[in-house]
């Protein structure tokens, strides 16, 4: 099915997916919303192996996943109560803390210390560097945490920004309009337009990349989710999410298939071969050096602090926030179960 029938398929369909049954004998379990930060694809695989395998409600959660609509869209709903939990880049939480006084989101465990934002293009289009792209037109939708960030890709690289022509886009539309011509560029999280892009029969070596860290923007990515007093009432249910979904990711690293066949289960039309490769390319930006010497917990308040400082200065907010305000780690497992395999 092409890939712009699927999305707007899932787009439309309110794909739900819930823990299995209860064992016999076993307790009630704690009813949990949780929503992801983007479509079911690869990357999103390993939280609905979490699912498949039990690993939820071995830790007393009975928990309901949906779909999410961009990393923007998702932080939105949780600090509204909407949903208990969710998964999103922290980049747009960071922005959502520093214009909403009174804001109570909190990461209490940061999956990504990479970050996966870019700028993407075909070949044909001569652009090549960052200043390439002025003059240019760009197509995402205008929740899209990568244009959300351009600011500071544009800011790091002496890029003008005013030069830029924005085009508002839905999701489905974002590669065949690049495809088609019909943008220049189109910006993103990589291991989501350039693996969409190759299942629209785009070869890997006409997709140029642009990655926003690779130009000295100091991010980090995607993160766990949950408002300040939900997770001070319900400490180890912050907790046991942690240790879930870090024991779905280990499994979907020791056996992707598994992880894929999960997605499957999920949206019949998923390519497995392209959502592998997607999703064992997301893994590079959490199986960092740092987390595999330290664990998926292992992450600096300096480092926090930078991505703020980031934000800040790029989006010129006034605001100031603490790293110890937006990342709580006090809620992560014993360092064994945070552990990832070689």
């Amino acid at each position: 099915m092409p890939a712009t029938r699927r999305g707007l398929m899932l787009a439309t369909a309110g794909t739900l997916l819930a823990t299995p049954h209860l064992a016999r004998g076993q307790a009630a379990l704690t009813p949990v919303k949780f929503c992801l930060d983007w479509a079911f694809q690869g990357p999103q695989a390993p939280f609905l192996l979490a699912a498949e395998n039990g690993y939820f409600r071995d830790e007393g959660l009975a928990v309901t996943i949906d779909r999410g609509f961009g990393s923007v869209d998702t932080p939105v709903k949780v600090a509204t109560g909407a949903y208990d939990f969710g998964i999103a880049d922290l980049s747009p939480v960071i922005r959502l803390r520093l214009t909403t006084p009174g804001s109570d989101l909190i990461a209490p465990v940061i999956l990504m210390q990479g970050n996966p934002s870019a700028v993407m293009t075909l070949k044909r289009s001569g652009i090549a560097a960052p200043k390439d792209l002025e003059g240019r037109k760009l197509a995402a939708p205008e929740s899209d945490a990568a244009r959300q960030l351009f600011p500071s890709f544009a800011k790091a690289t002496g890029l003008d920004a005013s030069k830029i022509t924005w085009m508002t886009v839905t999701p489905q539309l974002r590669e065949p309009m690049l495809i088609r011509g019909e943008a220049d560029a189109i910006t993103g999280f990589e291991v989501s337009g350039k693996f969409s892009l190759r299942a629209l029969n785009v070869a890997e070596s006409d997709i140029v990349s642009l990655r926003y860290i690779d130009f000295g923007v100091p991010l980090l990515s995607t993160a766990l989710l949950v408002r300040r007093p939900y997770a001070e009432a319900n400490a180890k249910v912050v907790t046991g999410m942690i240790r879930a979904i870090n024991r779905g990711h280990t499994a979907a690293w020791k056996d992707p298939d598994a992880a894929i066949a999960a997605l499957v289960k999920r949206d019949s039309t998923a390519p497995r071969g392209v959502e592998k490769e997607r999703m064992m390319a997301n893994f590079g930006f959490i199986r960092t050096p740092e987390a595999l010497s330290g664990g998926l917990g292992n992450m600096p308040e300096a480092r926090v602090q930078a991505a703020i400082e980031t934000i800040r200065e790029a989006m010129n907010l006034p605001a100031e926030l603490k790293a110890s305000e937006l990342y709580t780690p006090q809620y992560l497992p014993p360092a064994a179960d945070l552990a990832l395999p070689a």
